[in-house]
């Protein structure tokens, strides 16, 4: 507890009544322990109400220093990851959280950082620098530090958010690569030489696994733990939208065929035994893939690029993007637009248009082209 007093000046005519005598304008120390340190020193100001606000405000910073330094960085990261497990967010995601965990701790352990409180701009800036990932990885986990922190210190752990200042890697866009026709056909040729090194049956179910990435645009993660039952006639169910209305994908023919031809690797699943962990089944089922590319000789293919094959396809066919964006199950049409826009058909037909129209009525390009028919007879139908 902290206590107030006037120090009274030599020439003061209350010095003799000691610090009990407060009415007059002497300097105004304090002194008294205050976190568990013995405090005897000059508030520096004469006004006896300004030191009492002064003396709450030490008192109050103390008791939030000590609030903070209480709670370590391994309880911090428990009650998050509790948190994580009951707002039932997908599996790989609270992998990821887990991996930050583990190499947030073992950076802490490196430092000799103790309490969470210890992780200031400076610490977390240090920890991000050791990051080996890529930059759009590297995005992704910087955001994961900044929602553990801000649940840290919106639970009064922390001060504040240090990694809010911390900027995001430069993340150059990623160009949309469907598979071409040609790939795709040759990644179909290329079962033939798969089933000799792994065998029939497992060509046969990684072709119904090829083609059902190709003509439902679910991902992989989707794909790997799609169960039968999702499947009636040809209709696969995707997801249910918010208004209650499932959603489903027509599937070709064919590709109905292929999974019914294919051996399961399970009961209820067709490419999940439904034991193992997820993340685990999607990594066999990656590499796997590679292996087919390679042999195949496609160069730059994964997953993915079938997911962006289904939608380019569609957009080229007429399909309007919201329908798209729908069966691809984006939360915005927005999303959509952002990585598909460039192959919606009717808006590089009405680019084409507007040139066109552009063109026919530039002096110079008029002027050069003087004397042609087949110019002039094009720029009155235009017109």
């Amino acid at each position: 507890m902290l206590t107030a007093y006037r120090r009274h000046l030599k020439n003061c005519r209350r010095r003799d009544e000691g610090r009990s005598y407060r009415n007059c304008r002497c300097p105004i120390w304090v002194d008294g322990i205050l976190g568990g340190a013995e405090i005897r020193e000059s508030l520096k100001v004469r006004d006896w109400q300004r030191a009492q606000e002064i003396i709450r405000e030490w008192e109050i910073e103390n008791r939030r220093t000590s609030q903070l330094t209480r709670k370590s960085t391994q309880e911090a990261w428990k009650e998050f990851l509790a948190d994580i497990e009951a707002r039932k967010l997908n599996d790989s995601t609270a992998r990821k959280y887990k991996l930050l965990n583990r190499q947030m701790e073992e950076f802490a352990q490196r430092r000799g950082l103790r309490v969470l409180a210890d992780f200031d701009l400076s610490k977390v800036s240090q920890f991000r620098s050791e990051w080996k990932d890529g930059p759009r990885s590297s995005q992704k986990k910087l955001e994961r530090l900044r929602a553990f922190l801000r649940f840290c210190e919106r639970r009064k752990w922390i001060d504040e958010n240090p990694a809010t200042y911390l900027k995001g890697p430069k993340i150059r866009p990623r160009p949309t690569l469907p598979f071409t026709r040609p790939e795709m056909l040759k990644i179909l040729a290329a079962f033939d030489k798969y089933a000799k090194r792994a065998g029939v049956a497992n060509a046969q179910r990684l072709k119904a696994f090829v083609v059902l990435l190709r003509y439902s645009g679910m991902r992989i993660g989707d794909t790997v733990k799609c169960d039968v039952a999702r499947i009636t006639g040809n209709k696969l169910f995707l997801y249910t939208q918010k208004t209650g209305i499932p959603v489903y994908c027509v599937l070709p023919d064919f590709v109905v065929l292929e999974l019914e031809a294919a051996p399961k690797s399970s009961e209820g699943y067709f490419f999940w035994t439904g034991k193992s962990k997820l993340h685990s089944a999607i990594g066999k089922w990656q590499r796997r893939l590679q292996t087919l590319f390679t042999l195949a000789e496609v160069q730059g293919g994964h997953a993915h690029r079938f997911r962006d094959t289904f939608a380019v396809e569609l957009l080229l066919a007429g399909v309007p993007l919201e329908r798209v964006s729908v069966l691809l199950g984006h939360q915005s049409v927005r999303i959509t637009e952002r990585h598909y826009s460039p192959w919606v058909r009717s808006r590089q037909e009405q680019l084409e248009q507007d040139l066109q129209r552009a063109w026919s009525q530039d002096p110079v390009a008029l002027m050069q082209t003087k004397g042609t028919p087949e110019v002039h007879e094009k720029s009155r139908r235009i017109n």
